[in-house]
């Protein structure tokens, strides 16, 4: 399980100003982003998915708030309707190793975007009409691609922050269809 960090917490930030209506947080982790959403008075439900099931045991049994449910989904393979803010912190780092993957919660693929690519591949479907999707990625991702990625996806992007942090730089954006 992914336990917060630096970017968790850098995208917690945003969630608390941004999100409203109905929330999809996809890769839940610890829940924390689910919380920071829950907080909102903006806000009417969290819809918490991850495909690690021990996140979601641990969430089931720490993460308490009667906005939040928690769902088992490989990204959207099991979600149902659309949402006003969808919030995404994905594992973004390559692995050169694909087939040697640890942690799911860490690696993004072996260029670091490709579970980000199949993201976007699927937003749409689940995002209103004026709704938003806060993401968060870093540097090692590979900023052009990524841009690239939502771009060629259709989507329109603004830059909320960037953060040097140790050995990367964080970004943080806010989508629209």
């Amino acid at each position: 399980m992914y336990m917060p960090r630096e970017d968790s917490f850098l995208l917690a930030k945003y969630v608390e100003k941004s999100a409203r209506g109905k929330v999809l947080d996809i890769g839940t982790g610890s829940g924390v982003l689910a919380l920071a959403a829950a907080k909102s008075p903006r806000v009417k439900s969290v819809l918490a998915a991850d495909v690690d099931k021990e996140s979601l045991a641990y969430c089931n049994e720490n993460v308490v708030n009667k906005k939040i449910t928690f769902l088992f989904s490989n990204l959207f393979e099991k979600v149902k309707g659309k949402f006003d803010a969808i919030i995404f912190n994905p594992p973004y780092l390559p692995n050169e190793r694909e087939m040697d993957i640890r942690d799911k919660a860490l690696y993004g693929g072996k260029r670091g975007y490709e579970i980000i690519d199949r993201f976007f591949d699927q937003a749409r479907n689940h995002l209103n009409d004026k709704g938003i999707i806060l993401f968060l990625f870093s540097s090692h991702t590979g900023k052009d691609k990524v841009d690239e990625i939502i771009k060629r996806k259709g989507f329109k992007s603004r830059l909320l922050e960037k953060k040097h942090i140790f050995f990367e730089d964080l970004f943080v954006y806010s989508l629209t269809a």
